[in-house]
């Protein structure tokens, strides 16, 4: 890239940042940032040889909330649970070599399917296809409800992040660490009302076409090419061949996967309307809430999502905290592009 293309990206990025989290009044310092690579260990992660895994074990499924979810599970039945959550346009092949790492470290580890994904299905036609964010981390307390975990370590990127975030926020006592690429991710629909500059708002391409009829028309066409879009925009850097997206598309094929896709969207902007079961977690949620659980956020150093800049969310975090930045081209899918580094992340969280 030429010097002027560096200079545009890093004031892409910068804009971005900024803008991410406008709910700051001032500019906030960084607590216990740490630069690492993908060696970088505090605990040493278990010796586990490649398997060449490509799938994970025959999936389960259990009734949970609204929803009869579908998951994976690794490890001992009676280790401390560990709970991963996958983000948009992705799957549960997201964790697919992290989740042997903590299982050889011993923890159970629960890799579900969000609604609209996978094999996770509404109980009822009826239930409105709502993809808003109260009612995402909802269904995951009540997995665990269900699972009869009364407490986990909770690590997730993109929805799955923003999910943790919502779980230790609004229930810190079944929340006994997290780890959360791209930090703070919790928002509203009022914040959403602040245009940001216009070469951050570019970032959210995607956002603005799904607000048209246009947009789910062509996401219901289209769905693979358009993930696999996503894919390349997000990490740029991430070389992933036809088998692996192949692998993570069948998930797409969930027949509510475009509504809850689009309504999440058209959510965030306030051109949707959420559930009121759910308004009274979305105005604690509006209050943009502390975490104050042991915190790992990550960012991989090619992240080409819109995400906000470290600084922006460090003081969000009030309990032990740290930040990681790996480097060598990790993108916005950092379990799977690097899965050492996340497994390292959990297992350290889990340790504070």
């Amino acid at each position: 890239m030429s010097s002027k293309g560096n200079m545009i990206d890093r004031e892409r990025r910068r804009l971005i940042g900024a803008a991410a989290l406008a709910v700051s009044a001032a500019p906030l310092s960084l607590l216990g940032t740490t630069h690492a690579n993908a060696q970088g260990a505090k605990v040493p992660l278990p010796v586990v040889k490649p398997d060449g895994r490509k799938v994970f074990a025959p999936l389960k499924q259990i009734r949970a909330g609204v929803l009869d979810v579908g998951y994976a599970e690794d490890g001992p039945a009676d280790g401390p649970a560990v709970i991963l959550l996958h983000g948009w346009p992705y799957d549960i092949y997201s964790y697919v070599d992290v989740a042997p790492i903590l299982a050889a470290a011993g923890y159970r580890v629960i890799v579900p399917y969000l609604r609209g994904y996978g094999t996770t299905r509404f109980l009822s036609a009826e239930t409105p296809r709502n993809g808003q964010q109260a009612a995402i981390a909802v269904d995951n307390i009540a997995l665990m409800d269900a699972l009869k975990i009364e407490k986990a370590t909770v690590a997730g990127y993109d929805w799955g992040a923003r999910t943790v975030n919502i779980m230790a926020a609004l229930w810190p006592e079944r929340c006994k660490a997290m780890v959360s690429v791209s930090g703070y991710l919790i928002g509203s629909q009022e914040i959403n009302r602040t245009p940001l500059p216009p070469k951050a708002e570019l970032q959210w391409w995607y956002q603005y076409y799904f607000t048209t009829e246009r947009g789910r028309a062509g996401y219901a066409r289209y769905t693979r090419e358009f993930v696999r879009l996503v894919w390349e925009l997000a990490s740029p850097k991430w070389a992933f061949d036809d088998a692996t997206f192949e692998r993570s598309a069948t998930a797409f094929d969930n027949p509510d996967h475009v509504a809850v896709s689009i309504h999440n969207y058209r959510w965030r902007l306030g051109l949707a309307e959420g559930e009121s079961k759910y308004d009274d977690l979305e105005r604690k949620l509006a209050a943009l809430p502390m975490i104050n659980i042991p915190t790992i956020t990550m960012e991989g150093d090619a992240n080409g999502a819109p995400h906000p800049d470290p600084s922006a969310y460090a003081k969000k975090f009030s309990g032990r905290y740290e930040h990681r930045l790996i480097t060598g081209g990790i993108g916005h899918n950092l379990p799977q592009e690097t899965p050492q580094a996340f497994a390292q992340a959990v297992i350290d969280v889990d340790k504070y």
